[in-house]
């Protein structure tokens, strides 16, 4: 099956081969995604990162080379990188993926020596948590967003675990079935995920705790709210903003 690789900075994903239907999700730079259909201007696609679906701009992507392979390096890791492509500068978010070399077709790509989270680097432990997850702090949300640019909640979870060699699915209510459960907060520890849900019941928002007490979560933008066992305290308002229904542990 051919494969495409975004090559703008974020590539949205939108739900129908329109721009003006709702975006559902994000291939940063350098992702890559299997073509399942081609339209005029669109062509629909799954990630291979999370195997999500939807409809991409094709003058947004390029198509690879059935026989090109790129060394994967890390991630970058800092805001304010950029990248060469063709001579022309771009500027990435958080979270993009690095290679040793990307060059193909008409492609001839640069990336940064600094910022980069090598994959040597990469560990799962409550320190890392907390400072990856900082990394994005006060990143304005956006539904459909994954990149320090604008995320949602799930985007901001997939992201800050993407960077812990973790991979989460896409969405909040997919998120939630992986994982152990933890069954009282007391127990939680930084890098466990809160989920929250509505009156039917249904999973409507997803946080990462720091500790006992506190989450950082995407919501208007990435912010550090109070929680207890009923749910989030947002922490301007002092008001109720989230009903906690289940904690897991990833790691």
């Amino acid at each position: 099956m051919q494969k495409i690789v975004s090559i703008t900075a974020i590539c949205p994903l939108w739900k129908e081969p329109s721009y003006k239907m709702e975006m559902i999700s994000q291939l940063l730079f350098g992702e890559q995604a299997l073509i399942l259909e081609e339209d005029k201007n669109f062509t629909h696609v799954r990630c291979v990162d999370d195997g999500y679906e939807g409809w991409c701009m094709n003058n947004q992507v390029a198509e690879i080379p059935g026989n090109a392979a790129f060394e994967f390096k890390g991630y970058i890791n800092e805001a304010g990188a950029i990248a060469v492509i063709n001579n022309t500068i771009i500027h990435l978010p958080v979270a993009v993926p690095v290679y040793a070399d990307l060059n193909f077709g008409a492609y001839k790509i640069k990336y940064p020596e600094n910022k980069i989270l090598h994959t040597q680097n990469i560990k799962a432990i409550e320190s890392t948590a907390r400072h990856v997850a900082m990394l994005f702090l006060n990143t304005p949300y956006l539904w459909g967003g994954k990149s320090s640019f604008g995320m949602d909640c799930s985007g901001f979870t997939q992201q800050v675990f993407k960077l812990m060699g973790i991979a989460l699915p896409r969405d909040a209510y997919q998120q939630v079935t992986t994982g152990e459960t933890i069954d009282f907060l007391q127990q939680a520890r930084c890098g466990d995920l809160a989920y929250f849900d509505n009156e039917q019941g249904d999973i409507i928002h997803v946080g990462m705790l720091l500790n006992s007490n506190s989450i950082i979560h995407a919501s208007g933008y990435v912010r550090v709210d109070a929680i207890d066992h009923l749910g989030i305290i947002n922490t301007i308002t002092n008001k109720r903003s989230h009903n906690l229904r289940i904690i897991k542990r990833m790691f």
